[in-house]
């Protein structure tokens, strides 16, 4: 695998206050962690959860990454990438029927290398099943596994640091929730007065609160108390938006130069 400090990655992230009238008026200083310039193909929480999960899969002589993923997953690409920067094969089982024509995200997977496969809905439901997990190391051979979204132990390891990198001091800081990682790993280092608040991206993600807790103590042997998660601004589920949203979008990226996803 090439070193890591061949890849170019920008770390620390830089931090970025948001000046804003509404936030003024409200007494709120507010601060981007932009991860989003780490690297253009290794970005955000992706290049987090990636990082020990690699040097593991090098430790461990892996040659190939296999993951899953919908359609449209952001988790998909950045294996890809991965493979495609550290020399490794990446295999991406993609949830649902394969189409003729592929969409943007898994053309760009396919495009850096990755294979793909389809797994139809019912199967993919138990895709963590040892049973399921036996069939593919059949068919594929051996290879590390990279749970959808990435989201491990391994992974909050590598989140928590975005938040031991944070050199101001913050009340609260905020990330959005897929599956519930991130939020899990940047929890972990906060101090007794500071919280963690999660924007869950799912429609009815309670359940999101026991992953979540999972993820700790799996971690970390306990969960912690100092975070939480709202559950109401998803906009209809995964990647939805209305004509307010969109708006928003457009003037925030307008007014501060950064395009909010």
């Amino acid at each position: 695998m090439s070193n890591v400090d061949s890849v170019n990655l920008h770390l620390p992230s830089p931090i970025t206050e948001i000046h804003d009238a509404l936030l003024t008026t409200q007494g709120i200083r507010l601060f981007l962690k932009r991860d989003d310039l780490i690297h253009p193909d290794l970005n955000g929480n992706k290049w987090r959860k990636l990082k020990y999960n690699l040097e593991a899969a090098r430790l461990e002589s892996a040659t190939t990454l296999l993951t899953f993923g919908g359609a449209y997953s952001n988790h998909i690409r950045a294996v890809a990438s991965a493979g495609h920067h550290f020399g490794f094969k990446t295999i991406g089982i993609i949830r649902g029927e394969e189409h003729a024509e592929l969409n943007s995200s898994l053309a760009y997977a396919r495009d850096h290398g990755m294979l793909l496969s389809y797994l139809d809905r019912t199967t993919y439901r138990r895709k963590s099943a040892a049973r399921v997990v036996d069939r593919l190391r059949a068919e594929f051979g051996n290879f590390y596994l990279l749970p959808e979204g990435g989201s491990n132990t391994l992974a909050l390891r590598g989140c928590a640091e975005a938040t031991q990198e944070i050199d101001l001091d913050f009340d609260v800081i905020c990330c959005s929730c897929g599956t519930g990682g991130t939020l899990a790993g940047i929890a972990g280092p906060l101090r007794k007065d500071q919280r963690a608040l999660g924007f869950a991206v799912l429609k009815g993600a309670e359940f999101l609160n026991e992953d979540v807790s999972g993820f700790q103590v799996a971690a970390w042997g306990s969960a912690t108390s100092n975070w939480s998660i709202e559950t109401g601004f998803h906009f209809g589920g995964y990647a939805k938006k209305n004509g307010v949203l969109e708006e928003f979008i457009s003037l925030f990226s307008a007014q501060h130069g950064v395009l909010l996803e």
